[in-house]
């Protein structure tokens, strides 16, 4: 006895004839999601205004003097740069001092250096000097979504299948087709 698995779009329940026209979609932030990410599908078709209805956003933080922890906000982009009055913000940003993240680091005695292995789902994908391994790029290849997930909770940018030089860096060039990303 054989099986047929029947799917539908779970944004408007119209039937799938074909797989290749499912989007995987992970909601990452909305007001009625609790406890983290979840996945949805829908065809491809049901998301050809997406990208019209995107908006531009600026993700800031506040550190206040007195707050311990700081405030992030989510702003349009129009709204944050009007409150730049003196100069554009596009002159602002150009010349304002770079931020560096804090990577904690464990103490090693004195002389000693260890080395990171990149080719580890602990550490692929992070940005590094050197070459990348066939290894790491076969890991990021084969787990890219998850280590975008890791990647984002340690606030490091994700690896961006419409950015060339990640693209080239990993090897993704079939995935940013399949994924139909456009180079940019």
């Amino acid at each position: 006895m054989g099986q047929k698995i029947i799917r539908f779009s779970d944004l408007t329940g119209e039937h799938v004839d074909n797989d290749r026209d499912l989007v995987r979609i992970v909601v990452r932030q909305h007001p009625e999601l609790d406890g983290g990410p979840v996945e949805i599908e829908a065809l491809s078709s049901e998301l050809t205004a997406v990208e019209d209805l995107a908006l531009d956003l600026v993700t800031i933080e506040l550190h206040y003097p007195d707050a311990g922890e700081p405030e992030t906000v989510v702003l349009e982009a129009d709204a944050f740069d009007r409150l730049a009055s003196a100069a554009p913000m596009a002159e602002v940003l150009r010349g304002a001092k770079r931020v560096t993240q804090a990577v904690p680091v464990q103490a090693a005695p004195a002389g000693s250096r260890e080395r990171v292995n990149y080719a580890s789902l602990e550490h692929a994908g992070r940005p590094h000097k050197g070459r990348t391994t066939e290894a790491e790029k076969q890991l990021v290849q084969g787990h890219l979504d998850a280590i975008n997930e890791r990647l984002t909770a340690e606030g490091v940018r994700p690896i961006d299948l419409g950015n060339a030089e990640h693209v080239a860096r990993y090897g993704l060039e079939a995935l940013a087709q399949e994924r139909g990303a456009t180079l940019g």
